[in-house]
C-alpha cells in the first residue's frame, strides 16, 4: 500500500539503505562490529614505534655533523660523500649487489627443481627428506662457521665472493624448497597432462603450463632469498678478508671504532644499505603477498 502512495505521491518510497543506517555503520567501522578506532589505534602506535628509528637515521644522515636539531635542516649530503667515497662504500654496494642477485638466481633455480620433485614424485624417503629440511631450520648457522671455512679453504675460495654466494644459496634452499612446492602442488596436475597428451615432455610442459603459474611463487622465494644475503654479516666477516671483498654490512661495522663512533656516517650508510631493500618491497609487494598466501593453501 505504501508503494501505492508513494507513486500516487502521497507518500515518501522507502530507501534501500537509510542514510543514518549508513553514517551509524559507518561510525561502528566493520561489519563485526569493532569499533574502527581500536583497529587503528594498535596500528597507528606500532608505525609510529617502527618509523622512528628510520627518521633518527636519516636525521643523522641528513644534518650536519656537530648539530643537536630535530629536523634535519638545512639539510647536508656530506655524511653521504664520505661513506662513499672515503669509507669505499661504493665497493662494498657492488659486492653486496653480486651476492644478492647471484643468490636469488641460485636459490631460485635449485628450489624450482627441488620443490617440484618433492611436489610431483613419490619416494621411499621423501618424508624423511622432508623432515630434514625442515629440522635444519633450527640449526644456527654459526655452527656451521668452522666446517664451511675448512671446506672453502681445501677449494681455496676464502676471500671469494663465490664462498659467500655458496653459503648463502645453502643455507636458504631448506625453506625455499618447501614454499615452492607448496606452490607447485596448487597447480592442478591435470594441466601438465595435458600438455603431455598434446606432444610435450616434462621439461617442456613444466615451463609452458607450470612456471607461468608460479610467478608469485618465484618472486616471493626471490625476494627472501635476496634481502637475507643482502642483510648477512657473519658469512661475510668471517670468509672475506679483503677489504675490496666486503659487503655492506661489514663496511657498516668498519665505521664503529673502539674510542668513538661517527654517527652521521654510520646513518649514512645505513641509509645506503636500506634503500634496495625499500626498493625491492616497494615494487613487489603485491606479488610477495599473494605468493605467501597461495603457498599457504596447500602442504
Amino acid at each position: 500500500m505504501t508503494t501505492a502512495l508513494a507513486e500516487k505521491g502521497l507518500a515518501p518510497a522507502p530507501a534501500a539503505a537509510p542514510e543514518a543506517d549508513r553514517r551509524q555503520k559507518r561510525g561502528r567501522g566493520l561489519d563485526d562490529g569493532v569499533p574502527r578506532r581500536q583497529i587503528y589505534l594498535p596500528l597507528a602506535l606500532y608505525l609510529l614505534f617502527t618509523l622512528i628509528p628510520f627518521y633518527w637515521m636519516l636525521l643523522f644522515a641528513l644534518r650536519p655533523a656537530g648539530s643537536t636539531s630535530l629536523v634535519p635542516w638545512p639539510m647536508t649530503g656530506e655524511h653521504f660523500a664520505k661513506v662513499w667515497n672515503e669509507r669505499s662504500f661504493g665497493t662494498f654496494f657492488q659486492n653486496s649487489m653480486i651476492v644478492g642477485v647471484s643468490s636469488l638466481v641460485m636459490t631460485t633455480v635449485v628450489a624450482l627443481a627441488g620443490g617440484y620433485a618433492l611436489a610431483r614424485f613419490d619416494f621411499r624417503i621423501k618424508k624423511g627428506f622432508m623432515l630434514a629440511l625442515l629440522a635444519s631450520q633450527f640449526i644456527p648457522g654459526a655452527l656451521m662457521l668452522v666446517p664451511l671455512f675448512e671446506i672453502f679453504k681445501n677449494l681455496q675460495m676464502i676471500n671469494s665472493l663465490g664462498s659467500v654466494v655458496i653459503a648463502e644459496t645453502v643455507f636458504q634452499l631448506p625453506l625455499s624448497m618447501i614454499l615452492i612446492s607448496g606452490f607447485i602442488r596448487n597447480v592442478p596436475v591435470s594441466l601438465e597432462e595435458q600438455a603431455w597428451v598434446d606432444g610435450c615432455g616434462r621439461f617442456r610442459a613444466f615451463c609452458a603450463v607450470v612456471l607461468p603459474l608460479l610467478r608469485p611463487g618465484l618472486i616471493a622465494v626471490g625476494s627472501f632469498a635476496f634481502v637475507h644475503s643482502w642483510n648477512h654479516f657473519l658469512f661475510a666477516l668471517m670468509f672475506l678478508s679483503s677489504q675490496d671483498k666486503q659487503t655492506i654490512p661489514v663496511g657498516l661495522n668498519t665505521l664503529i671504532g673502539a674510542d668513538s663512533v661517527d654517527l652521521g656516517a654510520l646513518a649514512a650508510g645505513g641509509v645506503i644499505a636500506a634503500v634496495p631493500v625499500v626498493i625491492v618491497f616497494a615494487f613487489i609487494q603485491k606479488w610477495l603477498i599473494t605468493g605467501f598466501s597461495a603457498g599457504a593453501v596447500k602442504g
